[in-house]
């Protein structure tokens, strides 16, 4: 063996023996994955249950290995096994490892020395890189040695608190696939970037990706009446720590992740923060009759939660559970966050179905679940957002008691589901309505919870768009292929007298107004505003309320609705310009002069709070001081009534008058003077059917 040193942080590393050829030395244990050191790569992995561990190497998109590398018995330290292998072309090299031990189903050891299994850690994988073309099955999975320097130049720390969040939601591919989007590279983080402009003329400050870590749309694939469904929205992880190089516009070898990164930096320099939807609850494995490509071939009983006799527990409804509080995965799943913080600079998680995470390793909810409260205290992590989606498909409801350790906040679905039953006229609803507008707090004490912890939406990716929310009154998941089963039934929506598309002129403005409606109140309300992409220009998806495997025009915006609803989009853009505007909507300023709460609660009469069951107006008042020390108050009227309803806000000091800024009955007309159009009497404004107004004083 010829004689040559290798160095690195000046660390002299050498080869100490030959193995299948190649010269190796014990690697570096406490650097997961695959990590190049000038002529050589560092492999490094962990099972508790193997009992012997192989590095196999491939030429670039070759099936067939061309060596396999058994790791000494001497170079495992623990359940780690680490290696160092010498003269390897990392830009021509896919890898993976095999791993032997017992094979015993009924305990949940499912070990195959001939199975080649994914790098958790790899940093990009092959094998699913062209959207919509399966290249092989499961084994095609390999990971790439990733060895990219990305430049992030000047870039600062966002410190934007939760509270002045305006999150918008989108998925990578349909935001911007439709052949109205304009963009060069159509359903890609490059087409996100086209749409920064976009982005800051709505008005928003974060957005929300749907999964993007690597995953398979090909999972499952299936035709209906001749279309090709895919798991278009990529609940179904493949590999954690490597972007999905399908939404790239360019082959990025050995560089995988650097459009994203160039989106994320984009986007911040634009004031946007960048959040990550992501799905830690279940991998794309699947239950016994899944693949086995990546933690079943590492570790089965450790990485999933198992019955007594090795069948996998469902809390997630995709088949496997991810065993969250296991220690291992527990350190895999910090690991992971990190590497998406310091790598790729991410402001905030939002984690799916994360009652999960708070389960323990027999299923059952903990009181205070280790890996939450290692995320809440981690300082790599201190400053980014923690979005609990704070239930789970096994029936674990924890909107409001999610523990939080005054650092995770939660998809309030509570304000969804009242909000919505509200707006649309139900009875026995004006109480909760004013308590989700006013922070949740009944729900979220701020002692206990501090003061960020709702995120508000009405609208999200599942489930109805916000248009046809009040185009609907059923589901319309057909195109699904499940007899319309799927998706959910208890979606609170109302089709304002006609089912889907019409061209009845009052049902067209109501449907714009009851849009106009929702947003009015949303930017108007305590806590993180979140809408998914295109409900300001009233996306629909054709009455489908699950459009998870609609790869199609049924899932991807129609820009073509902006210029239809351009009235809409204007709207949503002025309103969120004035909760931009006015500090006092979104926390608690300085006392204003005029003694008003900076926030109480009104019905038809001012400071009446008796709400019956038949109540259908509300109005809430914000109090306090703007930037300049001045006195700010808005009132928020909100009449959900099929009549016409007077709402009466407090008297103001003499020489002072209410205001209107934004009424809903009326099109809306950047810098229109609304007072002209509202019928009053002095003080009391008699608002249209289901009309919202928003009052300043002046």
């Amino acid at each position: 063996m010829r004689e040559r040193q290798y160095y690195m942080q000046d660390t002299q590393y050498m080869p100490t023996e030959i193995i299948e050829g190649y010269p190796v030395r014990p690697g570096l244990y406490l650097l997961n994955g695959a990590t190049p050191f000038g002529d050589a790569v560092n492999f490094t992995i962990r099972s508790a249950n193997a009992t012997a561990c192989s590095v196999v190497l491939f030429h670039r998109k070759e099936r067939e290995p061309f060596a396999v590398i058994p790791i000494p018995d001497n170079y495992r330290i623990g359940d780690t096994w680490s290696i160092m292998i010498f003269y390897i072309d990392i830009y021509a090299v896919e890898y993976c490892y095999r791993l032997d031990g017992p094979y015993q189903p009924e305990k949940g050891l499912i070990f195959d020395k001939n199975r080649n299994v994914l790098d958790p850690y790899a940093r990009a994988v092959t094998g699913q890189s062209i959207w919509g073309e399966k290249q092989g099955d499961y084994g095609c999975y390999h990971g790439r040695i990733y060895s990219g320097q990305f430049d992030w130049g000047d870039f600062p720390e966002q410190k934007m608190p939760l509270s002045d969040l305006i999150i918008y939601e989108l998925h990578v591919r349909g935001f911007t696939k439709h052949k109205s989007s304009g963009v060069r590279h159509k359903g890609t983080f490059d087409g996100i970037i086209q749409k920064i402009p976009y982005l800051k003329r709505l008005g928003v400050n974060a957005v929300e990706l749907m999964p993007v870590f690597e995953f398979d749309e090909m999972d499952g694939v299936r035709e209906y009446n001749g279309e090709k469904l895919l798991n278009y929205w990529g609940y179904n992880t493949t590999c954690f720590f490597a972007p999905n190089t399908s939404y790239s516009s360019r082959i990025e070898f050995n560089h995988e992740g650097d459009e994203l990164k160039m989106l994320v930096k984009k986007l911040n320099e634009n004031g946007i923060q960048v959040f990550l939807d992501v799905v830690f609850n279940h991998t794309s494995e699947g239950d016994e009759n899944g693949p086995a490509f990546s933690f079943k071939g590492l570790d089965n009983s450790v990485y999933y939660m198992l019955t007594p006799d090795g069948h996998y527990f469902n809390f997630s409804g995709c088949g496997n559970t991810f065993n969250c509080n296991h220690p291992v995965v527990q350190q895999f799943i910090m690991d992971c966050l990190r590497h998406w913080v310091i790598e790729y600079r991410i402001d905030g998680f939002r984690f799916d179905l994360a009652s999960i995470l708070g389960r323990s390793e027999d299923g059952s909810p903990m009181a205070n679940p280790p890996l939450l409260k290692n995320l809440a205290y981690d300082p790599i992590l201190s400053k980014v957002k923690l979005i609990a989606e704070a239930w789970d498909a096994g029936g674990l409801y924890q909107v409001g008691s999610f523990p939080s350790w005054k650092r995770w906040a939660e998809w309030n679905g509570k304000y969804r589901d009242d909000l919505r039953s509200f707006l649309k006229g139900d009875n026995g609803k004006a109480w909760s309505a004013a308590q989700r507008i006013m922070g949740s707090r009944d729900i979220y004490s701020p002692e206990l919870r501090g003061n960020n912890v709702s995120v508000n939406f009405i609208t999200c990716h599942d489930g109805f768009t916000l248009y046809d929310l009040y185009s609907y009154n059923q589901k319309h998941n057909e195109k699904n292929g499940w007899n319309n089963t799927d998706g959910d039934n208890a979606h609170d929506s109302w089709n304002c007298g006609q089912e889907g598309e019409t061209q009845n002129p009052e049902i067209k403005n109501l449907r714009i107004r009851m849009v106009k409606n929702a947003f009015a109140v949303l930017m108007c309300s305590r806590g993180a505003a979140m809408f998914p992409a295109g409900d300001e220009f009233c996306n629909t998806q054709f009455g489908n309320n699950n459009v998870y495997c609609q790869d199609n025009e049924t899932a991807w915006l129609d820009w073509s609705r902006l210029e239809e609803f351009q009235e809409v989009f204007d709207f949503v853009r002025d309103m969120t310009a004035f909760r931009k505007n006015h500090k006092i909507l979104r926390e608690d300023t300085a006392p204003c002069s005029m003694n008003f709460p900076c926030m109480s609660i009104h019905n038809s009469v001012p400071w009446n709070q008796e709400f019956r069951n038949d109540t259908h107006v509300i109005g809430i008042l914000f109090a306090g001081q703007d930037k300049h020390k001045k006195d700010d108050l808005v009132f928020l009227g909100i009449n959900s009534h099929w009549e016409t309803q007077p709402v009466q806000p407090p008297d103001l000091p003499a020489g002072k008058n209410w205001n209107v800024q934004f009424y809903t009955n009326v099109p809306h007309v950047r810098k229109q003077d609304y007072n002209p159009l509202v019928h009053r009497n002095g003080n009391i404004f008699y608002l249209a059917p289901r009309s919202v107004i928003i009052l300043t004083n002046s």
